[in-house]
């Protein structure tokens, strides 16, 4: 029996390389463990194009099956979907992808019914020892396998947050990275007047024309080109299981996710005034102030998706928005859905009959620098040197050091997987943000 590589469990999923760190024998046991952890009867399987899903995601299942769950096969599916799924059938459920990772990457994205969040604190851990260990109790009965397509049903879903009467024929390019948005998207329209350019649909997890991780400024170069060329309204690229999304603007200009989290809330709150909207601590000023100004409560969270649910959870809060294209819906099981925000801003350019790049307009009042990683060997004293310096400023520790002063603030986090702080710095006007974004990054390198 091959020994599986505790380095495969993450903070928020399992993730390693196909084959050396995660194969069919370590899938069909985690198939086992995940049974066994949940202690349910029956369970969901989804999984993406990547090469190694089909038979990871067979593993998986037997080993589900053998363990005493009845499994419901969805097959091909972007995350969202799985947690639709999840929610609409109330069913624990399992994803088979590496999201936006390159083409040997495989892993799983687990949740309880519902969609309810397993991250490293709340299950993975646990799954983790029980796979180690390999002693699962002996089941009274062999679980059934079925099969069931949901596509139909997650597009009325989706369909379903927006008034559809009120969109005009906009054209939109969109790039799926060869990702699950190549099978999703084309159902999607389907149902829309909006007419639709395709770019690299075709499912195919070898990623022939560029990695699926679209928040790299490299790989929405080619979307940003076809929107120029094509006159189009706007451009919409996803990450490879298509949870995430990135939007370009006519321009050909890249759109935030500050400036998306912005416009969603203040959508839903023409809709829903007076209702709390979180935002995590890296996202641009202009969320909480746009929350504010349209009537509802801003609700600051640590960056990552198990935090912004429970906060959900906790608050009743409508919708969260990530810089990183993760868009989170109440009436969506609290789960996020790029599509979903996707089809927002196609109603908001609908109604407002003005380009996107007009719309956003307002909302461009602050420079950001991104995210930038250094390599940091001793991070918990660098933080603290940071905050010391900083002293005369306001500080908070939600999520690594945060220093705000009036006119610029500057985050500094840990990352979850290696030795790299991560600073997202934001100021008034693009020379300041420069001349901090150098001083910091200097403080942080030295």
């Amino acid at each position: 029996m091959k020994d599986l590589d505790p380095v495969i469990f993450k903070a928020y999923d399992i993730r390693g390389i196909y084959p050396t760190q995660i194969d069919e024998e370590v899938a069909y046991v985690l198939g086992q463990a995940f049974v066994t952890f949940l202690n349910e009867r029956k369970i969901l399987v989804g999984r993406d194009m990547r090469l190694s899903s089909p038979s990871l995601s067979r593993s998986f299942i037997r080993g589900a099956l053998e363990q005493g769950a009845d499994v419901v096969d969805i097959g091909l599916c972007s995350t969202d979907m799985l947690y639709f799924a999840s929610g609409d059938l109330d069913l624990p459920g399992a994803m088979f992808t590496a999201s936006h990772n390159p083409k040997e990457y495989n892993g799983i994205k687990l949740c309880r019914r519902r969609a309810g969040p397993i991250s490293e604190d709340t299950g993975i851990a646990e799954i983790r020892d029980l796979a180690l260990k390999r002693a699962f109790p002996l089941p009274s009965r062999e679980g059934v396998l079925e099969t069931r397509d949901l596509l139909p049903r997650y597009i009325d879903h989706v369909l379903s947050f927006i008034d559809t009467s009120v969109l005009r024929p906009l054209k939109v390019v969109a790039d799926a990275g060869n990702g699950m948005a190549g099978m999703i998207l084309p159902a999607l329209f389907e149902r829309l007047p909006c007419r639709l350019i395709p770019h690299c649909f075709e499912l195919d997890g070898s990623f022939p024309h560029h990695q699926p991780s679209p928040i790299e400024p490299e790989n929405i170069a080619l979307l940003q080109k076809w929107v120029l060329e094509a006159r189009a309204d706007l451009g919409m690229a996803f990450d490879g299981d298509a949870d995430r999304v990135f939007l370009v603007d006519d321009q050909g200009e890249p759109v935030s996710g500050s400036l998306t989290t912005a416009l969603v809330a203040r959508r839903i709150l023409q809709e829903h005034p007076g209702e709390k909207i979180i935002y995590n601590c890296i996202n641009s000023w202009i969320v909480p102030e746009t929350i504010r100004a349209y009537g509802g409560v801003p609700i600051r969270e640590r960056v990552g998706h198990s935090f912004i649910k429970q906060t959900m959870a906790e608050t009743g809060a409508v919708f969260a928005g990530e810089h990183s294209g993760h868009y989170y819906f109440r009436d969506n099981y609290r789960a996020d859905s790029g599509l979903i925000a996707a089809v927002f801003v196609l109603e908001i350019v609908s109604r407002e009959g003005k380009s996107l790049s007009e719309i956003l307009k307002p909302f461009k009042k602050y420079y950001s620098s991104g995210e930038i990683n250094s390599r940091v060997e001793d991070i918990p004293a660098k933080l603290e040197e940071i905050a010391r310096l900083h002293a005369g400023a306001k500080i908070d520790r939600l999520d690594g050091v945060t220093v705000e002063y009036d006119d610029w603030w500057f985050n500094v986090r840990p990352s979850n997987t290696e030795p790299l702080l991560r600073l997202n710095l934001e100021a008034k006007t693009r020379e300041l943000m420069e001349e901090k974004r150098d001083e910091i990054l200097a403080l942080i390198r030295s």
